[in-house]
């Protein structure tokens, strides 16, 4: 018999279309794919190559389980760079990638009994990973009028006695939507004063336009910083997402307790992705900058042609590489006598019909909506749209 904890939790949605897609493609469907959250560029060469160096040289053993002191230094010096925060090395955690970050802070901090607030549409494993870890989910709804920002006055009605932390997510996933210092403010506030732990997922800070600057809500003052756990990683900004690695800034106490867990779970991460991952840190940066001016092009052109796709609207995102745009319009209408009645419906209708792959809204708490990825070509995106709106035409 499984255990009771395991049947609460379901896979990954993005991953599991994900893999459909790549599946329909290795049956020999021609399929666009906007499903998976990955960008389609490869890691710089002097990444790769500090990598070969690291193997060479024999770097090849265990290290610390927390991560070895010349990356925790880069972490450190690139948190005070682009975040004005100040850490020690003590304050720092170097883990398998973003999600387990966020993992083990869930197991550091979460009891039975406690409620973690999640405002929605949210990243599918925020929810997933409180309940693993014997804690309440409680979502906060949003909604396009205010950009998807949760309203503090709205944050604050949620909290309850038992309430332990707030998740936030800027730049987010899925919606691409940016939280504004005024709002992280007045959420800090509110954070502040019911004495709550906030975890700031930040994995796409590097990926943000119109000239959107990131604010880390722990950079607000000490106060809130000294409640604050920051998660990060090379995954996004460095297209290093099979290196897996990710990291977490935080009180040295939940950072201490986050390093013991993963001691007992995966030791360290890979000692040739750290070596790796210094050079990210400490090396060029233009690469960030060339793969942003290419993501803002397809972001910009994306988001045109889905709003020309009758029944859809789409906001523009401010940063991620995700697109999220309102199809409640053609839930009730029908095809070949099959209604579409969900996102969930109207996705798998789009895969089917049109060989195009996105995730629905309902996987991130939003049935409104669908997302995609323009972590794709120009060329893709065309011929995806084109096909989607076929396809909705279709539609009566």
């Amino acid at each position: 018999m499984l255990s009771e904890r395991a049947g609460r939790i379901k896979p990954s949605p993005t991953l599991a279309m994900d893999a459909k897609a790549k599946a329909m493609k290795a049956g020999g469907f021609d399929i666009v794919n906007f499903g998976v959250g990955e960008p389609d560029f490869d890691t710089p060469d002097n990444i790769k190559e500090a990598a070969i160096k690291a193997i060479k040289d024999g770097f090849t053993k265990y290290t610390a389980v927390g991560g070895i002191e010349a990356l925790k230094d880069a972490v450190i010096e690139k948190f005070l760079k682009d975040n004005h925060l100040q850490y020690k090395r003590e304050e720092i955690i170097v883990s398998c990638g973003a999600k387990h970050s966020l993992y083990n802070i869930a197991q550091a901090l979460f009891s039975p009994g406690d409620e973690v607030l999640i405002p929605s549409p949210y990243w599918v494993s925020y929810p997933d990973q409180v309940l693993l870890n014997d804690a309440t989910p409680v979502f906060i709804r949003t909604n396009e009028a205010d950009s998807f920002m949760v309203k503090p006055e709205v944050l604050a009605s949620h909290i309850t006695g038992k309430t332990k932390a707030l998740i936030l997510n800027s730049p987010s996933n899925p919606t691409g939507l940016t939280y504004d210092r005024r709002t992280l403010e007045r959420i800090a506030e509110i954070v502040l004063r019911h004495d709550l732990f906030v975890i700031s997922d930040e994995i796409y800070e590097k990926l943000t336009y119109d000239g959107f600057a990131h604010i880390s809500i722990a950079s607000l003052d000490r106060a809130v910083k000294a409640k604050t756990i920051v998660v990060n990683g090379l995954s996004k900004s460095y297209a290093m997402t099979g290196w897996r690695i990710g990291f977490a800034a935080g009180p040295a106490g939940i950072i201490k307790a986050m390093t013991t867990i993963q001691s007992q779970s995966t030791s360290n991460p890979t000692s040739i992705a750290q070596k790796a991952a210094v050079e990210a840190l400490t090396g060029p940066q233009d690469f960030i900058q060339i793969m942003r001016t290419e993501f803002d092009r397809r972001r910009k052109f994306l988001v045109a042609e889905l709003n020309a796709v009758p029944g859809m609207r789409c906001l523009t995102p401010t940063g991620a590489f995700y697109a999220f745009p309102n199809t409640s319009a053609l839930y009730g209408k029908s095809f070949d006598g099959t209604e579409i009645s969900s996102s969930s419906d109207l996705a798998l209708y789009l895969l089917e019909q049109a060989r195009v792959a996105l995730v629905h809204g309902g996987a991130f708490g939003d049935d409104s909506h669908i997302r995609l990825s323009y972590a794709t070509s120009v060329e893709e995106i065309k011929k995806g749209v084109g096909r989607i709106k076929e396809a909705v035409q279709r539609l009566s």
